[in-house]
C-alpha cells in the first residue's frame, strides 16, 4: 500500500495536469460512470491528501475521494489518450494530459460534509500545512499498544506505513515492542520531526531513503540496495542481513497483519 508521501504527490501531479481546466471524466470499468456523468466537463478546481486519502475537487463542494489501498495504481500520461481498457475506474483527460485508475479501494463522489467526516477520523498528517504531532502523542501517551502498531493506526497518525515505521524507530534506536505510554515527550519530539522531514523528502524525490549520509554505500564502501522499492534504508525488508551500524541481523516478525523489521542491536530503548 503506498505510504502517505505517494499520495501528497498525486495531489500535486493531479494538479498540474489537470487543475484550472475543463476536464473530460469517465469510468470506462463502469463503477463510477453515474458520478462520473455528473463531473465530466466540470474544473478541477482544487486537490488534497490526508494520510492515504486523495480528493479531488470540482465546483464548490463536489470532492472525488480516492483511496488506493493495497492494488490501486494511477498511471499519468500525455494527449492524445489510447483507448482504455475496462480495468479503468476513472479517466481524467484534457487537451494536454490524461490520467488512468485502476484497482482502488474506494473511489467515490462525496461532499463537503462526508469529506470532513473523513478528516475527523484521521490523525495528523506530518505532510499537511503546519503539521503538529501533539494531537498524535496525545493518543501515543495513553495507550499500552506497542509504539510499532501505534505508528500504523491511521487515527493515531495518517500517512505512516510500514517503511516509515520501521526506519523512524530504528533511527532513533527505539524497541517498537514498546508501549506508547513509555514513549517520552522528547522521543515523540524526535520521532515526529524525523517524519516530517524523511517523508517531505519522500514527495520530493518519489522514493523513500531513510539512511543518513555517514552511512550510505559510498561513504561505507558497500553495494547500493537493489529492491523493487527503491531506497537506502537501515531495517525494512533486510531481514537477517546484517544491520549497517552494529552487524546484529536485522529480524522480522508479524506484528498487526504486517511484517515489522528491526535491529535489536541498535534499537534498545
Amino acid at each position: 500500500m503506498p505510504e502517505g508521501h505517494t499520495i501528497h504527490r498525486l495531489a500535486s501531479d493531479y494538479a498540474a495536469r489537470f487543475a484550472g481546466g475543463v476536464t473530460h471524466v469517465s469510468s470506462p470499468q463502469g463503477k463510477f460512470s453515474d458520478a462520473a456523468g455528473l463531473l465530466s466537463g466540470a474544473e478541477l478546481t482544487r486537490t488534497e491528501a490526508h494520510g492515504k486519502h486523495l480528493f479531488l475537487g470540482f465546483r464548490d463542494d463536489e470532492w472525488v475521494h480516492v483511496h488506493l489501498g493495497l492494488f490501486g495504481k494511477v498511471a499519468f500520461g500525455d494527449a492524445p489518450a489510447p483507448p482504455p481498457t475496462d480495468t479503468v475506474r476513472l479517466r481524467l483527460a484534457n487537451a494536454t494530459s490524461y490520467v488512468d485508475l485502476r484497482g482502488p479501494t474506494t473511489c467515490a463522489l462525496i461532499t463537503d460534509a462526508e469529506k470532513r467526516a473523513i478528516h475527523d477520523r484521521l490523525g495528523p498528517d506530518p505532510l499537511r500545512p503546519d503539521p503538529d504531532g501533539a494531537d498524535a502523542y496525545a493518543r501515543v501517551r495513553r495507550s499500552r499498544t506497542t509504539i510499532a502498531a501505534l505508528l500504523m493506526d491511521q487515527k493515531v497518525i495518517a500517512g505512516v506505513g510500514n517503511v516509515y515505521r520501521a526506519e523512524v524507530l530504528f533511527r532513533h534506536g527505539i524497541d517498537p515492542y514498546r508501549a506508547g505510554r513509555d514513549i517520552t515527550p522528547a522521543e515523540w519530539d524526535g520521532i515526529w520531526a524525523d517524519l516530517v522531514a524523511l517523508m517531505r523528502e519522500g514527495v520530493r524525490t518519489n522514493r523513500i531513503d531513510t539512511v543518513r549520509p555517514e552511512h550510505m554505500p559510498e561513504a561505507m564502501g558497500r553495494p547500493p540496495r537493489v529492491d523493487d522499492h527503491g531506497g537506502e534504508v537501515y531495517v525494512y525488508r533486510r531481514a537477517t542481513l546484517p544491520c549497517h551500524i552494529c552487524t546484529t541481523e536485522i529480524r522480522t516478525a508479524g506484528l498487526a497483519a504486517r511484517n515489522l523489521f528491526w535491529c535489536p542491536g541498535c534499537q534498545t530503548r
